[in-house]
Formats: C-alpha cells, structure tokens, sequence
C-alpha cells in the first residue's frame, strides 16, 4: 500500500488519518493556513508529478468550518495538484452539503449543487468518491466519474449491534421512504412514514403524521443528515404521543449545529447514530451520540481502485475487517 498517496484538506484531517490507519499507509503532508481576512492559503508537502492521489475534505459542517470555506478550500487543492503535475486526482468528499439544492423548485433560485460539482471538475478533479448523497440525481451533475457510497450496510451492522427489541425503522418523510424500506428489509422490521410539512427554505419542519403502528414499539428514525435536530426531535414527540416506547435516531452525517446538537441533548431521543463524516463542532458526549467510522469504506474503496477490483459488492455487504476497524 506504500504507492498510495492520501492527502487530506482542513476539514478532512481526522477522516483521512482513519482511511490511513486501515490501509497502513502514512497520511502524506499538505498545510492549509486560513489568513485573518478569510483568504485560504494550500501547499502540498511533497512531489506528486505524475502520482496518483487522493485529497480528503468533508464539504461542511467541523468545528468553526463553513461549507463555502471548505469548497474553496477543495477548489485550491484540485488546482495545486493540477500544477504540480499529478497524473490523476480524486477528491474525496464524504460530506457534501450542497446536496439539498439539487433543483430549481422556485423561481429565481440557483441549482448549488450542480454549479459546486462543475466548480470541483473545472478546478482539476478526475474523479469523485462521495457518500448519500442528499438526492441520486446529484451524480449527474458530475461529467467525470462519481463513485456514490452508501453507508447503509455499516449503520445497518450497528443497530443490529443494539440488540434493540420491538424496533421499527421510522422515516421522517416520504422523500426518504424507500432508503428507510431498505434498512427495514436488510433488518427484517417494519417501517413506518412521517408526514411532514416545511412552509418556508428554514430548518424547521413539522410533522402532521406517522403512517405505520409505532404504538408499544422501540422506534429507530432513519436520515441522511441532520442540522438542526429540529426534524429528529419534533417527529420524536409525535412517537412519543402515539405511543413508542423509546426513541432513537441513525443518521449517516451529522453536521450538527451547536443548537441541533443541544436540542438532540434536550430530547426524548435516547441516541443518535452516525458517521464520522462530518468532524464535529465539539467532542459530543458518547452516551447520546454512537460514531461509527465510515473511513475504512472510504479505504477499501481506495485500495480496490488503486488494483482496479471492481467495489460495487461494498454496497450490500462489507467485509468483517472493515466492520472491525469501523467501530469508534
């Protein structure tokens, strides 16, 4: 594995540390420096002319981080390695937070997604390796090639770790019905629906109704991500009051505001399981919060693309190792 080279941007310095930790290779050396009037500032540590490589950087979300600093950020990275001659780039994003804006559903707004993904390309990227992506269309954004991971079987593997009973996998809404099918399918539960309703573009929503029996059951809601918490804990309340014994939420990302993370801590939600995706705003107290690591995923997918194995078996069953070195 010594040929593989992972550099990781800001925001991707944890995440890439693990991706290395399970492959048994060093993380390679950049430095990012962000100066006092917001500029960003990226160097690469080393020769790359003619290399292939990989550059790690959640999109969002860390510890005093904004999304736009990390894509301009990831939009420096691809140019340096451009310019110093690196054969072939692959940006590593486990965390894409434009993902919501993945349409025009009213007018005069822009489709951010598709003009983040143009950016990445036309900044240097040869290839792209995200995980759930908040929309499927999103891949057709991208013009070079996307490998889209699904963190499914990893948290799938952990709440069957749980040993929880009497469990139903709850999706918060229709948009997310059929991944929250699939997670019921792979468990072998029930699943129920939400209703919810969001009036204006803020992080407020509110459920109208669950679809599905919950009463005198253990409920698991599942998601893609969550901000605010305000979705988790006002679908909660309404398990609660339709009789669920215990609640429990598993997200893939958990870009958490400081205000998501303390409504979550202020709920009936007993934890949330989640990815490390996203690195968080503050150490997170482990009895609320269980992160499980996607950045041995991340790994393997690398080491079979380095000895051109194909990767898509990864996103229906993952190999025992790697469940192994997931656990945080």
């Amino acid at each position: 594995m010594a040929d593989i080279k992972i550099f990781a941007g800001g925001s991707g310095q944890a995440f890439a540390r693990g991706m290395c930790s399970y492959l048994g290779v060093e993380l390679r050396p950049a430095e990012t420096i962000k100066f006092s009037e917001g500029n960003t500032y990226v160097k690469i540590g080393e020769h790359v002319r003619g290399e292939e490589v990989y550059l790690v950087q959640p999109i969002g979300g860390g510890a005093g981080a904004a999304a736009n600093d990390d894509f301009v950020e990831l939009l420096f990275w691809m140019d340096a390695f451009k310019r110093s001659g690196a054969k072939y780039v692959t940006a590593v994003i486990p965390y894409f937070s434009y993902g919501k804006g993945d349409k025009k559903d009213e007018p005069r707004v822009s489709i951010r997604a598709r003009v983040v993904a143009e950016s990445i390309e036309l900044a240097g990227a040869d290839r792209i390796i995200a995980m759930d992506l908040h929309a499927p269309q999103i891949q057709g954004f991208f013009k070079k090639p996307l490998d889209h991971l699904l963190a499914r079987p990893l948290l799938a593997r952990s709440i069957e770790a749980q040993c929880l009973e009497d469990l139903v996998i709850v999706s918060p809404d229709a948009g997310f019905a059929k991944s929250a099918r699939k997670y019921a399918s792979r468990l072998g539960l029930p699943v129920a629906i939400a209703d919810k309703c969001r009036s204006c573009d803020d992080e407020k929503a509110e459920i109208l109704d669950v679809i599905g029996e919950v009463r005198g059951r253990n409920a698991m809601i599942v998601d893609d991500f969550s901000i605010s918490g305000g979705t988790l804990v006002a679908l909660c309340r309404q398990l609660k009051a339709r009789g669920a014994k215990r609640v429990y939420a598993c997200l893939t990302h958990l870009p958490l505001s400081e205000a998501g993370i303390e409504n979550i801590e202020g709920s009936d939600i007993e934890y949330v399981i989640a990815t490390d995706s996203v690195p968080p705003r503050r150490p997170l107290d482990p009895g609320r919060f269980k992160i499980v690591s996607a950045a041995p995923l991340f790994a393997e997918v690398v080491r079979r693309m380095q000895e051109r194995q194909a990767i898509g078996d990864l996103m229906e069953s993952l190999p025992e190792g790697m469940l192994r070195d997931s656990r945080t």
